[in-house]
């Protein structure tokens, strides 16, 4: 999902945005991870504290605790937080769902060893502000995974493919360098792929990949 302080559109605050959009019946960006988050699948061990901020109808949290992480998500869409919690009891497993904005939410710090941040676009006025949340979040040596948007997706959006926020809440590997400076970055891209991640992700796609871990 992507937090802005409001719908440009609707002019609605950011819960309720997603709230019209997660009324969905389906779940609008499938039910299966992300597929950068799965492919690190290798660096992810049962009993890990794992956060997912803006998990939206919960599908990387679910699978983080399918794979034994405590995972706890964040959402401000309460119809995304019931959808979580529904497809965690589906596949029969326990996450720690959050009805909060992200904005407002009491951090915790010191806290976890992973943090998934997927497509999770923030409004320029509140990025850097939340982007230091997140590393001090992170315990000492902890994972922060980060997948977004770039400026080039507005080029495949004009082609037809779904997916991405409005321009000045895309990223880029320069901006994420600069918010994450203090980390001790392992792999930061920008990559062309192919998304297939339900009806709102879907076709050809212009992204930034980061890993990097908080320096002990």
């Amino acid at each position: 999902m992507s937090v802005p302080e409001s719908d440009s559109a609707s002019g609605l605050p950011t819960g309720a945005r997603w709230d019209r959009n997660y009324a969905d019946p389906d779940y609008i960006f499938g039910e299966a991870p992300n597929e950068f988050l799965r492919s690190k699948a290798s660096l992810l061990t049962p009993g890990m504290t794992a956060l997912v901020p803006g998990d939206g109808e919960g599908r990387n949290g679910v699978w983080l605790a399918e794979r034994g992480l405590l995972a706890t998500t964040v959402e401000a869409s309460l119809n995304g937080v019931e959808k979580a919690k529904s497809l965690a009891r589906k596949r029969r497993v326990d996450i720690n769902a959050i009805h909060a904005d992200l904005e407002r939410w009491d951090w915790p710090e010191n806290r976890f060893d992973l943090i998934a941040s997927i497509f999770l676009h923030l409004h320029p006025s509140v990025r850097e502000g939340l982007h230091r949340k997140m590393l001090r979040a992170l315990q000492p040596g902890g994972l922060l995974l980060l997948e977004a948007y770039t400026p080039r997706q507005l080029e495949h959006r004009k082609a037809g493919a779904k997916g991405g926020p409005p321009p000045e809440m895309l990223f880029t590997a320069a901006v994420l360098a600069g918010d994450f400076s203090a980390m001790a970055i392992d792999e930061l891209a920008e990559v062309e792929t192919t998304l297939a991640e339900g009806k709102r992700h879907n076709g050809p796609a212009s992204v930034v990949r980061l890993l990097a871990r908080r320096r002990i």
